[in-house]
C-alpha cells in the first residue's frame, strides 16, 4: 500500500508517495538524496543512521517513512551552512574526533540534539546521549572531549549557529 507524505528536512519541504513499509533511513537516502546518514545494522543498534527529529535524536532505521509524516527532520548535511561549519564539526575535526567516520554522522545529531536540550553537559551526560552510537574505532575520548568543546564555543556565541568561514574552514565549503 502506499501513502502520500511530506517531510521538512533541513528546512527544505518534501512530498512523496512511498510503501508503507519504506524505513525513514530510506527516504531519507535513496528518496531525498542525502546520503549522509549511514545505514549499519538496521536494527538500531550502531547509531549511524541517528537524525533529529522534531527536536530528538532518533535512529531512522526504526522509523517508518509514513511515521514522519508532517515532521521536522534534520540530517548530517544541515549542520553547516553558506558561511561555515558548525562548531561540533570544527570541534570533531580540530580535536581528531573522526577515524573512519562511519559513526560521525550520527554521533554529530546526538550531540546536537543533547546541546539543545543540555547546554552545558558533563562528560557522563555526553556518555549517557551517546549510548546508542556505536564507534567501532574507539573513539570515545576524543569525541567527548570535541562535544564539550563545542559546547563552550556555542554557549559563548549563545546560540546553535555556524563558525564564520575563515582559512581554518575553507577547504570543507
Amino acid at each position: 500500500m502506499n501513502r502520500s507524505i511530506d517531510i521538512k528536512i533541513n528546512g527544505k519541504n518534501y512530498s512523496d508517495v512511498v510503501e508503507d513499509r519504506l524505513l525513514l533511513v530510506n527516504y531519507i537516502r535513496d528518496v531525498a538524496g542525502l546520503t549522509g546518514t549511514h545505514m549499519g545494522c538496521d536494527t538500531g543498534h550502531c547509531g549511524a543512521c541517528t537524525i533529529v527529529m522534531n527536536g530528538e535524536a532518533v535512529k531512522s532505521c526504526l522509523i517508518l517513512a509514513v511515521q514522519a509524516e508532517g515532521a521536522s527532520v534534520e540530517t548530517v548535511e544541515g549542520l553547516a551552512s553558506e558561511t561555515g561549519l558548525h562548531p561540533l564539526q570544527v570541534s570533531f575535526r580540530r580535536n581528531f574526533a573522526v577515524q573512519c567516520g562511519f559513526c560521525t554522522a550520527g554521533i554529530l545529531m546526538s550531540a546536537l540534539a543533547l546541546l539543545r536540550n543540555n547546554p552545558e553537559p558533563s562528560p557522563e551526560d555526553i556518555s549517557k546521549a551517546l549510548t546508542g552510537n556505536i564507534c567501532r574505532c574507539e573513539g570515545y575520548p576524543n569525541i567527548v572531549k570535541a562535544i564539550e568543546e563545542a559546547s563552550l564555543v556555542i554557549r559563548a556565541s549563545k546560540d546553535l549557529g555556524r563558525e564564520p568561514r575563515g582559512k581554518e574552514n575553507e577547504k570543507e565549503g
